[in-house]
């Protein structure tokens, strides 16, 4: 059965070959500290296009994966060594706790139900594994101006405050933590039981 994707989908397939020239690099360091890496496990990149944050994280790690929607922001993963998964975050193709660590960079935004990739992305991680959502802070006014330029160009995006997105990941119920840098927020999130 193929699952139906969102027309926000076709925009990265448009632009999957200049996708990393567009968007800054993101500091692996903060981000593996984050996570609480290294870890011996696996790290799920999910919406993680064409892997441009996790490839830095692969050190820190047994094996990268990435997952989305996009076969062509996949194609441009494998060049960069990590194994990619094609699918949906509402319907992640992975086993109950199989999943050490999770991360989600400036994707959650474009998921089509963010409740159901929320309750994914707890499904697959592993007991005392980690989970770590980045994305814009809606409490700058620039966010809000990314915000409305995504609706313009009918990327059926939903931007939710750091809040919004701590108290839907906490109702599965995993501990939160939010940390701001600049316009971005990380949601943190860990499994506790084991």
């Amino acid at each position: 059965m193929k699952r139906r994707r969102g027309r926000g989908s076709k925009h990265f397939d448009l632009l999957a070959p200049f996708y990393d020239r567009l968007m800054c690099r993101s500091e692996a360091v903060p981000l593996a500290e984050a996570l609480n890496l290294p870890s011996d496990g696996v790290l799920l990149d999910v919406g993680g296009g064409t892997g441009r944050v996790s490839h830095a994280l692969a050190p820190w790690v047994r094996e990268v994966v990435v997952c989305d929607a996009s076969r062509q922001m996949l194609e441009r993963a494998r060049q960069g060594g990590v194994a990619i998964v094609q699918g949906t975050a509402e319907h992640l193709p992975f086993g109950d706790g199989a999943i050490e660590r999770v991360l989600v960079v400036d994707a959650l935004h474009h998921f089509r139900s963010q409740e159901q990739a929320v309750r994914e992305l707890v499904r697959v991680l592993a007991p005392k594994g980690r989970l770590l959502v980045s994305e814009p802070d809606t409490a700058s006014a620039s966010v809000r101006l990314i915000a409305f330029a995504e609706r313009l160009a009918l990327m059926d995006s939903r931007f939710l405050s750091p809040e919004e997105i701590a108290a839907i990941i906490t109702a599965q119920g995993l501990t939160t933590r939010i940390v701001r840098h600049g316009t971005t927020a990380w949601i943190i999130a860990d499994r506790q039981e084991g």
